[in-house]
């Protein structure tokens, strides 16, 4: 298993932000916390985010409803496949069905996609945009729904606090972001790593090495690890391990695109060799579809062109869904 590139490093060296002033009433508290999201951003791109205020009993039943959808058995988890129940791609999803790095074997996960909840009269389905429509619910598990429902507003939430502090550490309004924040595409997804076997396949992942593709993405790890981020300044990959209390927050591609590159967009992946079940729950805070990402003047440096042609959400997410299920 390829695992002896990847490090263990002090924790106090991987940025941990209390986010709580980007509540206060105090600008200069707000300010505060934007400039330490401005080093992450830059440096990494990566940094575990504390102070948020999501309950550790919600946190705690979204893993519990998680482990009880997979617990389920393969005959009554196809029966939600999103594939056959989905034309916006929710519901679940098969063991091995999305290949993130290039010439790597599929992913060693299932997962379950649950998006935002529109009718079928809205008019992001009835225009046919990406990503849109209603979500499939398991049926038997009572708790599911009203637990995945109130954990996605939460995080959407949070996500809408965090778009206003990277605006602030951007030297922007705090409200730049506003337009990208109403109706997102944000998908949350629940995701069951089983271990991977000691003599499985040398370039086989729990999820291969990757970018994520929106603004930010807001994960849940549990305690079993398995988490690598890459450190493009030493060009080694590190343990992103599990900080009790704290979601790690991944900026995705979109922000790069808007940045110029200034922010960073994480490359990351999952290696599962703990012998043990891993679930994670990450949040991917997409934005509006139809939301314009050009790259932010304020970012450019002096005689720097654009590196990337516009385009929108939707076009950027059709994009990348391409280069993975292939």
């Amino acid at each position: 298993m390829d695992t002896v590139t990847a490090k263990h490093i002090d924790r106090a060296s991987l940025p941990v932000i209390d986010i709580g002033g980007l509540s206060s009433a105090d600008e200069t508290e707000r300010r505060a916390v934007a400039a330490e999201l401005r080093a992450a951003c830059i440096d990494k791109g990566f940094f575990y985010c504390a102070g948020h205020g999501i309950s550790q009993g919600l946190i705690d039943a979204v893993f519990e409803e998680t482990k009880r959808f997979f617990a389920q058995s393969p005959e009554a988890k196809m029966e939600l496949e999103k594939s056959r129940r989905s034309k916006c791609n929710r519901g679940y999803e098969v063991l091995g069905g999305q290949t993130l790095e290039a010439g790597a074997p599929p992913d060693r996960k299932e997962g379950y996609y649950i998006g935002l909840e529109l009718a079928e009269d809205h008019p992001y389905v009835t225009g046919g945009l990406f990503n849109c429509g209603p979500n499939v619910w398991p049926v038997g598990l009572p708790g599911f729904r009203p637990t995945m429902l109130a954990y996605q507003a939460a995080m959407q939430e949070l996500g809408n606090r965090l778009m206003q502090g990277i605006a602030l550490s951007l030297d922007l309004d705090e409200d730049y972001f506003k337009g990208y924040n109403i109706e997102p595409v944000s998908t949350l997804r629940l995701l069951h790593y089983p271990p991977q076997a000691p003599d499985a396949p040398k370039n086989e992942r729990g999820a291969g090495a990757h970018t994520d593709w929106g603004a930010i993405t807001l994960l849940m790890q549990d305690d079993v690890g398995g988490l690598q981020v890459f450190d493009k300044n030493e060009e080694v990959w590190i343990h992103a391990e599990p900080v009790p209390g704290t979601f790690v927050v991944n900026l995705g591609d979109a922000m790069a695109r808007w940045t110029n590159d200034l922010y960073k967009s994480t490359l990351h992946r999952v290696i599962n060799t703990s012998g043990r079940q891993r679930y994670s729950i990450p949040f991917f805070y997409d934005g509006a579809p139809n939301y314009k990402v050009v790259c932010i003047p304020t970012c450019l440096k002096p005689g720097e062109e654009p590196k990337y042609k516009p385009t929108t959400v939707e076009g950027h997410l059709r994009e990348m869904y391409a280069r993975t299920y292939a």
